[in-house]
């Protein structure tokens, strides 16, 4: 895990400054990434302690010709550049969350495997989801090695999103230690 020694971000719209807690020691940058539609920036809503940044945008018609909608057809925003939000754990772990917009032609930003970033796998369920597959189904779907974590979570409720992102910090700290300071 990296870290880093300033303790504030940027002032929150409307002038209140945002400080990290003095009990910060580790500063973990998330990517959150994925298709379109999977619930990227509801999971960063649901946890962020800040108010999150989103850069949201209706759809367009230029956008509906290029963008497949198949499955998320009520859909009517899309993200255009990068969600942020941040939720500190306990143990001094502050986790900085970015979101990737989910359109295929984004898609290089997803394929974090390739650069060789530890990553973890949270797949979005929900009783009125369109679909539903199995962790098995999902796993030889994505390829995914044994050892790479896969959690199910509702990104609309902060509690099981929080579940899925203490998935991805124990397999940091499992897996790869933290940097000297």
């Amino acid at each position: 895990m990296a870290s880093a020694t300033s303790n504030t971000v940027d002032a929150e719209p409307g002038g209140a400054d945002v400080h990290l807690p003095d009990t910060a020691r580790d500063l973990v940058k998330i990517l959150i990434t994925g298709p379109f539609g999977v619930g990227k920036t509801t999971l960063i809503r649901s946890v962020s302690e800040i108010r999150p940044l989103h850069t949201e945008e209706r759809l367009s018609e230029a956008s509906a010709r290029v963008d497949d909608l198949a499955g998320v057809r009520d859909k009517s925003t899309t993200t255009v550049a990068i969600d942020f939000g941040r939720i500190s754990l306990p143990g001094g772990i502050v986790l900085y969350l970015f979101g990737t917009p989910g359109q295929e032609r984004f898609r290089a930003l997803w394929e974090v495997e390739e650069s060789g970033l530890p990553y973890a796998v949270a797949f979005n369920t929900f009783p009125d989801a369109p679909r539903h597959h199995t962790p098995e189904q999902l796993r030889a779907a994505l390829d995914l090695e044994p050892t790479t974590p896969m959690v199910a979570c509702d990104a609309r409720e902060t509690n099981s999103s929080v579940d899925a992102l203490l998935a991805l910090v124990q397999h940091l700290i499992d897996h790869h230690p933290p940097e000297p300071r």
